[in-house]
């Protein structure tokens, strides 16, 4: 019986549009072109560094970060906060709640982005990041964090995510259960694959979600 339910961060829970509609503008390349990269890379399995290589070759993502910090240090650039929640998130979080599951938040995200989830005083029990950990998804020793968290069995956590090849099927090779997500570029393409099979739920949104878990 799922006890607890563990959720991804980008394209879970925030909606990341507005981050890479920033990143456009800061490259100058259109909106469209750069969602459309994006949406390229998902598909052929490759990574967001490749989508930066691809739009202007030998990028050094990091010194521009730098360059855009100094440029812009009140801005949101690369972050997010809770403007980019999803609609559904908020209520479905409320609702995950009553029905008494415990909830965590445990996802790839850098430093600055667990003093903006804590900001949102979202109705979960706490908030991880990858680098608070030192260690980051795929890798294995991620999930063993996640079950050493939750104080739970792993078979006992449910954990949600957008992805096939960093949230469904290394939760589900650590005994987690596990459910995907239709949201953003990778969502909407790995749901399309017969690996999706794998997940315990394919779902669209936070409604779908609960309601699968409250008939459990």
């Amino acid at each position: 019986m799922v006890r607890a339910v563990v959720f991804d961060v980008g394209e879970t829970l925030i909606d990341e549009t507005r981050i890479w509609s920033r990143w456009a503008d800061r490259l100058g390349v259109t909106r469209f072109t750069m969602l459309g990269v994006l949406g390229g890379m998902a598909a052929l399995d490759r990574s967001f560094a490749e989508a930066f290589e691809l739009i202007r070759p030998g990028f050094d993502v990091e010194a521009e970060q730098e360059a855009w910090r100094l440029d812009d240090p009140e801005g949101l650039r690369v972050n997010f906060d809770a403007g980019d929640l999803y609609p559904d998130v908020r209520p479905g979080l409320a609702a995950l709640r009553d029905l008494g599951y415990e909830l965590i938040i445990a996802g790839n995200q850098p430093p600055q982005a667990y003093d903006a989830l804590a900001a949102m005083d979202l109705p979960v029990d706490a908030v991880y990041t990858s680098d608070g950990w030192g260690v980051a998804k795929p890798d294995p020793a991620f999930f063993a964090k996640v079950v050493a968290v939750s104080g739970r069995e792993a078979g006992e956590i449910l954990y949600v995510g957008d992805r096939l090849d960093n949230d469904v099927l290394p939760a589900r090779r650590a005994g987690m259960r596990t459910a995907l997500i239709r949201r953003g570029p990778w969502g909407y393409l790995h749901a399309a694959r017969p690996e999706a099979a794998h997940a315990d739920h394919v779902v669209d949104g936070f409604p779908d979600l609960v309601a699968a878990l409250g008939r459990r």
